[in-house]
């Protein structure tokens, strides 16, 4: 009876620490900073490189990535099914239901993800070129020309949402419901935008006959996932007959999460309490908070800083990206936030300024978990991967703590004014 009190308290903690937007952002930091250490030291390096590009294949068939990809690909799929199935959960019943009351926060997601690229990409144009027409202080050799770094232009597009949301609820407690629920619906449709870009420039279609069978598991999906007890091991062989056909189609297959999240429904199929979105998108928390980001973070933020020496963090790619995420996030979404409000005049909720805006833009500043996907869908070269990873480090530090301060100071005046909602 003991063991079975400990286990099932220990359980309790588990599901608490993924429910907890602060406990699993520092659990993922957490694994990003050992990460980052192991990649460094000189008695762990080389173990960390190797255990990365360790090969896996799955027999009889082409698929045969690394243990990093597998990471990347497969197992971070379990994140975008979450997203998906809390994206679904949204557009029927949350803050995206509604249009009127989600119309700002929505433009000022467009805002948030068409300036940083427009920064990025000025930033190389503006770089001091040498002799032989590369951009100065690329370690990328022979492909640090500007139209081999303007690749990169989709890497500080995105905000993380668990990472800024983590920082609002550690720094921001006294701020009004208000900011963090615009942050929220901001930070749900950067998440959609960012499917939507992956799915658009990252994707590159092959035989015809695998999007056949791709509509065909997501009908399969659809139908089975109604069922009054749902099947769960057919259902988990269509999802990974779906991944493996959206490899094959040239689709990135983490997007095969997003479509079975979208084609759950979100509402009460046989009365039940909950809608079958809200109660899969609970479920599969765990696997996403404790497993699969931590485990994305290990493999995606262990750069070697030594092999290029200090210079490489005055790059063109890692300025780029620093800019382009510290400068350009913020400066998109409140530019589109005034624009919304004094030329579309629109409102925004409980009578919240622009300016009151500004330290939760700051945050969305962040960008993590899609960023550092994106920074291996946008450049092959290993060196150019690095840079733009340190990049995406460095900005979401420099958000963070920015942020930090700035919403403490904000969260410090509400709590004067007695303005807590």
């Amino acid at each position: 009876m003991a063991v079975n009190r400990i286990l099932a308290d220990f359980k309790g903690k588990l599901l608490r620490l993924a429910e907890s937007e602060r406990g699993s952002g520092i659990l993922t930091l957490l694994c990003a900073v050992i990460a980052l250490a192991l990649a460094n030291m000189p008695f762990t390096a080389e173990t960390m490189r190797r255990v990365a590009e360790y090969p896996i294949g799955i027999p009889f068939s082409n698929i045969d990535l690394t243990v990093s990809h597998w990471i990347q690909d497969g197992v971070l799929t379990i994140f975008f099914l979450v997203v998906g199935l809390e994206l679904k959960q949204e557009l029927r019943n949350g803050s995206l239901s509604n249009p009127k009351h989600a119309a700002v926060p929505m433009i000022c997601a467009v805002g948030g993800m068409i300036v940083p690229p427009v920064l990025f990409i000025s930033t190389l144009s503006l770089w001091p070129r040498g002799a032989d027409g590369l951009l100065v202080g690329s370690a990328s050799g022979a492909t640090g020309t500007f139209s081999a770094l303007a690749q990169g232009w989709a890497i500080p597009t995105a905000t993380d949402i668990a990472f800024s949301l983590a920082v609002l609820a550690i720094f921001a407690k006294a701020l009004p419901r208000a900011i963090r629920t615009f942050l929220m619906t901001l930070a749900t449709v950067d998440d959609l935008l960012a499917i939507i870009i992956i799915a658009v420039f990252f994707s590159h279609v092959n035989a015809w006959y695998w999007f056949v069978g791709i509509a065909v598991c997501a009908a399969l999906w659809r139908w089975l996932i109604r069922f009054k007890r749902v099947p769960w091991l057919p259902i988990a062989l269509i999802g990974v007959l779906t991944w493996v056909m959206m490899f094959e189609a040239g689709i990135h297959p983490t997007l095969a999460g997003v479509l079975a999240g979208l084609l759950t429904p979100a509402r009460a199929v046989h009365r039940e309490k909950r809608s079958r979105a809200e109660h899969y998108a609970k479920r599969m928390l765990p696997y996403s908070s404790l497993i699969a980001l931590p485990a994305f973070a290990l493999f995606t933020t262990g750069v070697e800083l030594g092999s290029a020496g200090f210079g490489q963090l005055f790059s063109p790619v890692v300025c780029g990206v620093v800019i382009a995420l510290c400068v350009g996030k913020p400066l998109g979404i409140i530019c589109t936030a005034w624009l919304s409000t004094r030329v579309l005049k629109l409102s925004l909720p409980q009578h919240l300024r622009v300016v009151d805006l500004i330290p939760m833009a700051v945050a969305c500043g962040i960008g993590f978990t899609v960023s550092m996907l994106l920074t291996s869908l946008s450049y092959q070269d290993a060196l150019l991967i690095t840079e733009s990873r340190i990049g995406v480090l460095l900005a979401s530090v420099i958000a963070a703590v920015v942020s930090a301060f700035m919403l403490h100071a904000q969260a410090k005046r509400y709590d004067e004014l007695g303005a807590v909602s």
